[in-house]
């Protein structure tokens, strides 16, 4: 009999199995140990040893293997994106830093903070879709939301 106790939640949460094969759920609450089975029994106790003891077998406690993965950019060609962009590029006579959102999606949306001319006036956008910029009178991109502000009050004066 080879008991494993694979940590889900950090000192919080265990799937118990055996050879295998789960045998039921080991939660922690700073007092007990509570065992649900796979025969929907609950079980309690107050330390590791008393849950070896109830297996006759030693337990081979797994702890979550957390890696810290590096932040990616959100960032295209220097401009600020709203999600982690795909298929970056550049539109040179626009002068517009595009990218969609997903590998498959045919959408593209526009890098950066924009002000866009609207029928009731000029709004404040934050990676807009490249289709809104074409129908629209609009200005940007801009690095910061700051600078995007200052033009914002600029226009509308």
């Amino acid at each position: 009999m080879t008991i494993k106790a694979k940590e889900v939640l950090k000192n919080k949460f265990w799937l118990v199995e055996d050879d295998g094969e789960k045998i039921g759920t080991l939660s922690y609450d700073n007092e007990k140990y509570m065992l649900n089975d796979s025969t929907g029994h609950c079980h309690y106790f107050s330390s590791q040893n008393a849950i070896s003891k109830k297996f006759d077998s030693k337990i081979n406690w797994t702890k979550l293997d957390i890696t810290e993965t590096a932040p990616t950019e959100k960032l295209v060609h220097g401009m600020p994106t709203s999600c982690l962009p795909h298929n970056p590029i550049y539109d040179v006579k626009r002068k517009l830093p595009m990218f969609s959102k997903s590998t498959k999606s045919k959408s593209l949306y526009c890098a950066g903070y924009f002000i866009i001319r609207f029928d009731k006036g000029w709004v404040k956008s934050f990676c807009p879709k490249l289709i809104t910029i074409e129908r629209y009178e609009s200005k940007g991109p801009f690095k910061t939301e700051i600078e995007m502000r200052t033009e914002l009050s600029r226009v509308n004066k």
